[in-house]
């Protein structure tokens, strides 16, 4: 079992910046990608960003150039620097993991994790 433990979320004012951290522990093998997804109220659940194990990225075209994802490999952690907010931005904030449990084989298939969420307020 993996778990996804979120810490960082807050009220920020806009324009203000705000740091998620998703610290991944348990049994597993490895990490393949780790990423963040938000839900608004009324709205679906959509990526933000998201940081393979080797550090390709990929965002929303609404946050890029003012959210940046990074990763720890080592501590299993993947970081959302949130810089230039705005209103448009609260949502509840979801770490995702994508773990394989053992050594990938061509028969395997990772598994997929997520966070309890943590929420972010931008106020105008």
């Amino acid at each position: 079992q993996v778990q996804l433990v979120e810490s960082g979320g807050g009220l920020v004012q806009a324009g203000g910046s705000l740091r998620l951290s998703c610290a991944a522990s348990g049994s597993f093998f490895s990490i393949n990608t780790m990423g963040w997804y938000r839900q608004a109220p009324g709205k679906q659940r959509e990526l933000v960003a998201k940081i393979t194990s080797t550090g390709n990225t990929n965002s929303a075209d609404s946050v890029k150039g003012r959210f940046t994802i990074s990763r720890d490999n080592a501590k299993n952690t993947v970081y959302l620097q949130m810089d230039s907010t705005k209103p448009e931005d609260t949502a509840v904030y979801y770490c995702n993991a994508i773990v394989f449990m053992s050594r990938p084989t061509i028969t395997s298939s990772p598994y997929t994790y997520w966070g309890q969420g943590t929420q972010v307020t931008v106020s105008s």
